[in-house]
């Protein structure tokens, strides 16, 4: 499931779609918020170019955006189905959950995207 070759290794893992050897970010912790959206132009390993076209990146928008709204409804469901908290204490939840998992967010849905366009090649980087 998470072998390499697989879309959610990559995913996942945030590493080169195209051959799954190297991280996409320059650092690979999210949580330092500086540098979450800092990346390598191309992978050191395949040559395979991040930014595949100008722009490229601001699709991710829309799928950080579904994710947000996933995450909110999870929170909303888990604070007002699970611990019976009021209206007012799962919006607070809610807005907690978003602020805490943001950087995460943020990276899994470039992964999510540029994953949407480029396939794991085996023989990527081979010569």
């Amino acid at each position: 499931m998470f072998k390499r070759g697989s879309k959610l290794n990559s995913i996942i893992t945030g590493s080169c779609p195209k051959c799954q050897k190297e991280s996409m970010y320059e650092d690979t912790n999210p949580l330092h918020l500086s540098k979450v959206l800092k990346m390598n132009e191309h992978c050191s390993h395949c040559g395979f170019k991040y930014q595949i076209e100008p722009s490229f990146f601001y699709g991710a928008m829309y799928v950080s955006y579904a994710l947000n709204v996933a995450v909110g409804v999870a929170a909303f469901i888990v604070s007002f189905v699970f611990f019976n908290t009021t209206i007012e204490q799962s919006f607070l939840a809610i807005i907690i959950t978003l602020v805490l998992l943001f950087p995460f967010v943020l990276r899994l849905s470039r992964n999510l995207y540029i994953n949407m366009f480029v396939s794991y090649d085996p023989n990527a980087g081979q010569k």
